[in-house]
């Protein structure tokens, strides 16, 4: 897969992603079917199967239970390879989650994330948003510490994972990336990601196969999508991946 700019922050990404959070948490989510953790083995396996098929982002969130520390122990020697997104705000305590959007609970989320992912940098660091009243009052500390981390050099890019179109329209306004729900039954994020490509903002798209309620071959239309530049595609099934893969870069006869 030939790669694509993320918005104006001088990363490239896969049109693909793969999301972890079934690498490291089995309760409290959204899914058709019930989640069944990973071993080492078939993360491992995983891994090798997206970089043969050209996958380069890995994305994931301390509220995906340890998929932070699996990823840091599956990438090492080869964490040059990929672009990491994780988020910061929420956490999982392996039966309910919490929240902390204050500078210094964001500050604290991005500092434990360096250490599971065992890396000196986080390509794209968001806020995980509860999906409450998202706005300035709400946010503005969370996003005020994620910027001056990027001043640091410990966050190459930042942005925001929310809920509302009001929501992510405000975290326009400062965002390098956003992450929204894009799928053929969920398309009430279309005004922001013309907002986005306007701003030239990156967009990643969570949620293309609307929680495994959908085929594979649903994703062409998400990967498709003008201004979105990448799907993040949530499984532990290497053959699920490769297929998903398949049904977006084949092109129909005729």
């Amino acid at each position: 897969m030939e790669l694509r700019p993320l918005g104006r922050t001088g990363i490239r990404v896969s049109p693909i992603g793969l999301g972890t959070v079934a690498w490291g948490r089995d309760k409290g989510l959204k899914y058709e079917r019930p989640v069944t953790l990973p071993s080492d083995a078939r993360i491992a396996e995983l891994i090798e199967r997206a970089e043969a098929l050209g996958i380069n982002l890995l994305d994931t969130a301390p509220a995906y239970g340890t998929s932070e520390s699996r990823i840091g122990a599956a990438l090492a020697g080869r964490r040059e390879r990929w672009v990491i997104s994780t988020k910061a705000g929420e956490r999982f305590d392996g039966e309910r989650s919490s929240f902390d959007f204050s500078a210094a609970g964001m500050r604290r989320s991005v500092d434990a994330s360096l250490a599971a992912l065992r890396t000196n940098r986080i390509d794209i660091a968001l806020i995980h948003s509860d999906g409450i009243d998202e706005g300035a009052a709400k946010f503005g500390a969370a996003a005020e510490a994620l910027a001056r981390l990027k001043q640091q050099g410990q966050v190459r890019a930042i942005g925001f994972s929310g809920k509302s179109v009001e929501g992510s329209l405000w975290a326009a306004t400062w965002a390098d990336v956003l992450m929204v729900t894009w799928n053929d039954r969920e398309r009430d994020q279309a005004p922001v990601i013309a907002e986005a490509a306007r701003r030239g903002i990156g967009v990643l798209a969570k949620k293309p196969l609307a929680s495994g309620r959908m085929p594979a071959s649903a994703l062409r239309l998400v990967v498709e999508t003008p201004g979105v530049a990448s799907a993040i595609l949530g499984t532990t099934d290497a053959a699920h991946l490769a297929d998903a893969v398949a049904t977006t870069t084949h092109k129909p006869a005729g």
